[in-house]
Parts: structure tokens; sequence; C-alpha cells
């Protein structure tokens, strides 16, 4: 059987992604003063406008210089440029945080609330994927599925060949998508997919077009997926991928000014890119006592430790929680073509590991500024971060016998 799925990818230079990286950099400027920080930040981008609001400890309120985080996040993504309608220096900064809702802290801090140790920052469902299916087509996805996978790929390369140089007269912001065509769960080629990027009104589209697909696409998607020869999207072949460039024709109008960004409004991208399921809770400028974030991260790790234990091919944890109780409420794990029966599946998953917020922040390493990077191209499937460790696979083998 035959079908296709596609994901999308921002760059960070998205204005929700801008938001995203500030308020992660506040929230590493916090738990760089104090790890065990309580930081909710949100942020809101437009043209020549930065609103950075929420909730900070209140020991931290006079000691961090939230303007000044904020626009060196700014700097760092790319928006240097004046002209462009917003940039780190020039934009206005509005910054409204305040010490965190005494209910709430009661909830997280061990032994203030109704129970003794330190409860679930919220009520919620949080979910964990992994699938070795891009292993199967001999990809290293990181066992992420292969259309979001593939889409970060392009998103970051295109970061990367402006911040280079390598492709002149683009900007910070951009996004990517990827169809890939699948045949009895295995992907075996890609039939679409985009590139748009902001550029500078001298960049022609054919120019542009063939700076892309020589450094951004053919550098990151491999050959035995693009199996029939690229064509360009004015054209319909079956037997080809079809890629578009900036499809509307033109983008010099791009970033803050063109869209408004806000914080956690993308929640797929920073996911699976919707293969597999979401709780509805956004990570980004989150402590880890919020497991919103942290049992995602933790759902995450066990979910592809399941798989790389070769227990399941693919594997789907739900965690929920209710506020200021430290342990789940329910766990719940679905799996494809299970190795062995799934309630030893289930079992050896709650005998294997502790989800309890303040064992989650410590096995992951969560109380440390480690936030800004997560902030863009995925939360997932990247091994320089702590939750992508596979190092429970012998502990699962041996549970499961």
């Amino acid at each position: 059987m035959r079908s296709t799925f596609a994901s999308e990818s921002v760059t960070e230079g998205h204005p929700d992604k801008v938001a995203d990286k500030v308020s992660d950099s506040v929230l590493d400027a916090a738990l760089a003063l104090d790890p065990k920080a309580r930081v909710a930040g949100e942020t809101l981008v437009s043209e020549n406008l930065m609103v950075v609001a929420g909730e900070i400890s209140a020991t931290l309120l006079d000691k961090i210089d939230v303007e000044a985080v904020a626009r060196q996040a700014v700097r760092d993504i790319g928006y240097t440029v004046p002209g462009l309608g917003f940039d780190a220096d020039s934009c206005e900064v509005i910054v409204r945080m305040k010490p965190q809702s005494p209910n709430i802290s009661q909830g997280v801090t061990a032994g203030e609330g109704l129970f003794k140790e330190q409860g679930a920052g919220d009520q919620g469902m949080m979910f964990g994927y992994a699938t070795k299916e891009a292993q199967l087509n001999d990809v290293d996805s990181g066992l992420m599925p292969t259309p979001i996978y593939l889409a970060h790929q392009l998103t970051s390369r295109l970061a990367e060949v402006r911040k280079k140089g390598i492709v002149q007269g683009v900007y910070p912001d951009g996004k990517g998508q990827v169809a890939v065509e699948y045949e009895d769960n295995v992907p075996v080629a890609i039939t679409n997919l985009v590139i748009s990027t902001h550029h500078a009104e001298s960049l022609s589209l054919a120019d542009l077009r063939h700076q892309l697909i020589e450094h951004v696409v053919k550098p990151v998607i491999p050959d035995r997926l693009l199996s029939h020869s690229v064509i360009d999207q004015e054209r319909d072949n079956a037997n080809s991928t079809v890629v578009f460039i900036n499809p509307t024709g033109v983008f010099s109008e791009g970033g803050p000014k063109a869209d408004v960004g806000l914080t956690g409004r993308k929640i797929i991208v920073d996911t699976y890119g919707g293969m597999g399921r979401h709780g509805g809770g956004a990570f980004s400028g989150k402590d880890p006592s919020k497991v919103d974030r942290s049992a995602a991260y933790m759902a995450r790790y066990v979910a592809q430790n399941v798989v790389a234990a070769e227990l399941a091919d693919v594997c789907e944890v739900q965690i929920a929680y209710v506020i200021g109780h430290a342990d789940p409420v329910s766990v719940r794990v679905d799996t494809v073509n299970p190795a062995v029966d799934e309630d030893k599946i289930s079992e050896a998953i709650r005998q294997v590991f502790d989800m309890r917020p303040a064992a989650i922040a410590d096995r992951l390493g969560l109380l440390q500024p480690i936030y800004a990077n997560t902030a863009a191209y995925g939360h997932f499937g990247r091994p320089e971060f702590p939750w992508e460790q596979r190092d429970r696979v012998a502990e699962l083998q041996a549970a499961v016998k």
C-alpha cells in the first residue's frame, strides 16, 4: 500500500521561533543563576517590537536584564540588518515579568503543597514517539518520522547557508516542507518539497531557486529519495520530485514586520510533524517543573529506548499528571510490531523509568541552561540533547524476559 505524509519545519528567524528563542533564552538566564528557578515566559514579536511577559522566581526579578537577553537572542538569530522592520538593536522591548503564583509554587515545591514531594506544575497529558521507519531505508533519522526529520534538515541547512554567506541575499525568516511517499510503511521517495525564504528584492526567483536546490536541497536530501529528476514547480510529473521555491513568486517582506510571532505556536514543528499525537502543551519558556515540557521529554526518552531495545518498530507513550501530585495518574503505551506482549512492555517501562517531575529533571539533566538551542529545528531527534540518550536498552530488555 502506498501513501504520502507531509511535515513542515520553520527556521529560527520565523516570527514564532524568534519568540520561542527569546523565551528560552530568558529561561536559560534564570537557570544559570538558580537551577531551581521557576519560569513561564511568553514573547510576542511584531514590527519593531518585542513584548516579554510571564512569571519568574521573585528572587530573580531584579537580577536578570531581560531586555538585554532578548536583544542578544534576536542578534544571534541574525536580525541585525536595519530597514527590515525588525532588528535586535532598534526594536522596542517591553518587559512585563512577575513572580510565580504562590498557589502554583506550593504545588511544585517539595514540602509546601498537599503532597510532600515536588508535584507536577500542571495537569495534562504528554506524548513521546519513536520509529525506526527511516532506518529501514538506511536514513539515520534519530528514530524520528522521516518527513519531519528531513524538513528540519532543510530549514537548518537554509540557516547555515545564510549565516556562512554561501547563499547571498537571504534573510532569517523561512520555512520548509517535505512530503514523503511510503510503501508498506517504509519511506521510498519524496513526492514534493517546499522551501520559502525571505530574500532581498534584488535576488531573482530563478537565481534563488538554482542556489537553494544546489546548496540546500541536494546536500541534505538522500539521492535515493530523489529517485527521479528534480523538476520545477510549474510542471506536474508523477515520476519526479517537485520542488517549490517561494511558491508565491516573491518573499521580499518577511520576519516580524510581515507576521506577528508568539511563543508556543509551532508545537507540531517542535515535536513529530503531526505523526504521533500531541498533548497540546507548548515547551518554550517553561522550566522543567512544568510537565508540559519535562514529561514530553521523558516520554520521548522512554519511547526511543523501547524502539532502540528492539521491543517494537514504533512506540508512542502517553503520560498524564495532575497539578501538585508527583506520580503520573496514567501511563499508556502503544506499539507497532511489538517483539513481546505489549503489556510486558508497559510493565517494563514502569519498572525502569521514574516519571516523577523531580526524578525526570535529575535523570535528564534539565536543571541547567540548555534550552535556547531547543527553540528551533525540533526538540527531538537531536543527539546533543540528554533526553535523546538510549541508555536504558539493557534494562528494558532484561525487564521483559
